[in-house]
């Protein structure tokens, strides 16, 4: 007896860019007059933006809630996902309600899963106020909690609605968050676009200003990046493992340090390892390596271990990676830059031997 469920879905969506939240809102207002709207976000985000949209995004029969969390890696978890879950059904959110993540790489996680289970699935918009968010983790349906045994390890594909991004809430971001972000800019280049990679070379002083024509153009071209790793392997069978240059040494960071290292510093560490790494193998130039680790440097990243961590404690971390296999973490490494290797598979003993040699 088979059950036939060929599905074929289309899971296409915008992203746009909007002058203000607020236009944001109104947009969201007009495609779902009749839905109650969920807004996430963190006290940091919260106090900013929170107030002015949902008062743009609220309708005459149909209000906008705010549901506020603390700040930071420490609440994307299970006991705060049922939190969350609790909340929604007690405000009488229905399968018909729109949930809106407003905030950066940790609501968007967060408030995506929460959507994709609640009630099977609801309605999920991203509005990314981060640099991180809005060049990376708002776009691709990536949506997870941390467990203790490591980082997103439960989670889902689970594609938003929509993403609006407004440059301008930059503004508000403080520097440690903006140099957050830039790494994964910088990753982009390093995997996927020598000219980007350039360009953040020769426009240091300008983009750490904010430049916001500047800001623009580096977070348009990183969505088209993405956009395209996307569309060709949306559920991460295979190519659009490239994205995760620097992030299994990076997520270890992360987790060994009890998430007090954020998310895109751990990853400029584990892009300059993984380069190390690159290099000792024989597929990467010293001259590429050195480039990577100097425009690193040159957004305020750190590029080493913190001297109290033991990189025997990263490297058996790195074997709670989703892409372990057989007991061998499949890591992407760097050819050139501009170009990356997906999939080469290394023992835990063997990774770190070739980032010590």
């Amino acid at each position: 007896m088979r059950i036939h469920l060929k599905r074929i879905i289309d899971n296409s969506y915008d992203i746009r860019f909007v002058n203000n939240i607020s236009e944001a809102g109104a947009d969201i207002r007009s495609t779902y007059p009749d839905a109650r709207v969920f807004i996430i976000t963190d006290v940091n985000v919260g106090k900013h933006y929170a107030g002015p949209f949902a008062r743009c995004v609220s309708g005459r029969t149909a209000p906008a809630y705010v549901l506020r969390i603390p700040a930071g890696e420490a609440s994307k978890n299970r006991t705060m996902k049922e939190s969350l879950e609790d909340q929604l059904i007690s405000l009488g959110a229905t399968r018909n309600s729109v949930i809106v993540a407003l905030g950066g790489g940790m609501i968007g996680d967060l408030a995506g899963f929460v959507a994709a289970t609640l009630h099977r699935g609801v309605s999920f918009i991203q509005i990314p106020t981060s640099l991180l968010a809005q060049v990376d983790s708002s776009i691709g349906g990536k949506v997870a909690v941390d467990h203790p045994q490591g980082k997103n390890l439960i989670g889902a594909f689970f594609q938003p609605k929509k993403v609006y991004i407004d440059v301008s809430t930059l503004k508000t971001l403080p520097d440690g968050e903006f140099r957050n972000g830039m790494a994964e800019v910088i990753k982009y280049g390093a995997i996927l676009d020598g000219k980007l990679f350039t360009f953040l070379e020769k426009n240091r002083a300008a983009i750490l200003r904010k430049n916001p024509n500047i800001m623009h153009a580096i977070i348009e071209r990183c969505c088209e990046l993405k956009r395209a790793v996307v569309e060709k392997d949306e559920r991460e069978v295979d190519y659009r493992r490239i994205l995760n240059f620097g992030h299994t040494i990076g997520h270890a960071v992360e987790q060994v340090s009890n998430y007090r290292i954020a998310h895109g510093k751990a990853v400029a560490i584990g892009m300059a390892a993984e380069a190390k790494v690159s290099t000792a193998l024989g597929i990467l130039s010293s001259n590429d390596a050195a480039r990577l680790e100097d425009a690193l440097k040159a957004f305020g990243l750190a590029t080493s271990f913190p001297a109290k961590m033991r990189t025997t404690a990263i490297f058996d971390m790195t074997l709670r990676d989703k892409k372990t296999q057989q007991g061998k973490v499949h890591y992407t490494l760097l050819e050139k830059i501009g170009k990356a290797r997906v999939g080469v598979p290394m023992s835990r003993v063997r990774a770190q031997e070739l980032f010590e040699r």
